[in-house]
């Protein structure tokens, strides 16, 4: 309270100080009268609590507190998610052999085969194959390269090749016997036509065949020594030993015989008997 009204007195003199800088002392006398004097009055009751103000706005955060004591452990947390799945690991080893499990059921009844043709059809096709390797082993081994023959022609029991290099006929006889056959002797019109053909679809004009009359003069004979029956192919006029030296016998491509020189040189047929190949 004396603190107050010291500050009052302090005012009213800085008040009188001012107006006596600012104007004369009549006038000064003039507003000094009509200057009031204001005195703060006693201290009253205290008035009744007002409502609660709005929330200020945030303090600034204070530094971090000292670390408290550990906790009671929590409880177990539920299963997480399943994680990926890792690298393959190396093969083990093999395990050992299990138990014999049961036989199973019987399975239903086949449906009943007509095989007896099929069967048949094999069994054919199984020799086929069997005589067809047969031949080609003969032909590999009877045949000095694939060049020196004009094709194979066979009939059911004899397979005939037409040898092309020129031989004498002592020499082509010796040839075919080395490789197990004879030089080819038509006894028969079907042989004999199948020899002129395989002559001419070679494209040549006469061969040697198997026959002959080196042992005597006029008596003509296979290259086996079998006499010859009723059946023969000669051309006209022959044979007729032509300057008394024609012994042995060429096909031509008609299909006709001649005797010729035995010392010439032609191609000539083989013939192999196929229960011998």
């Amino acid at each position: 309270m004396k603190r107050d009204l010291v500050f009052l007195g302090t005012l009213i003199s800085l008040v009188f100080l001012s107006l006596l800088r600012s104007g004369s002392p009549q006038h000064l006398a003039e507003e000094a009268c009509s200057v009031q004097i204001l005195v703060p009055g006693l201290k009253g009751d205290a008035g009744e609590k007002g409502e609660k103000g709005s929330p200020g706005r945030p303090g600034r955060v204070g530094p971090s507190g000292e670390k408290g004591d550990m906790g009671d452990k929590g409880q177990k947390g539920s299963v997480g998610r399943h994680g990926k799945i890792g690298p393959i690991g190396s093969k083990g080893e093999k395990g050992e052999m299990g138990d014999v499990g049961p036989p199973g059921p019987n399975g239903e009844p086949g449906i009943p085969c007509e095989c007896s043709q099929l069967r048949k059809a094999i069994g054919e096709m199984d020799n086929q194959v069997a005589q067809l390797t047969t031949e080609l082993k003969f032909i590999k081994n009877a045949l000095p390269s694939p060049a020196a023959v004009a094709g194979v022609r066979e009939t059911d029991n004899k397979i005939y090749l037409l040898v092309k290099e020129e031989k004498r006929y002592v020499d082509a006889q010796l040839y075919c016997h080395g490789r197990g056959g004879n030089l080819g002797m038509p006894k028969d019109e079907a042989a004999n036509g199948l020899l002129a053909s395989y002559v001419s679809q070679a494209g040549l004009t006469r061969v040697f065949i198997g026959i002959n009359d080196l042992e005597k003069e006029g008596t003509f004979v296979y290259s086996d020594r079998s006499p010859m029956q009723t059946f023969n192919k000669w051309r006209n006029g022959e044979p007729n030993n032509a300057y008394d030296e024609e012994d042995c016998v060429e096909m031509v491509a008609s299909g006709g015989w001649n005797d010729v020189a035995c010392h010439i040189t032609m191609y000539f047929i083989c013939e192999f008997d196929k229960e011998n190949v």
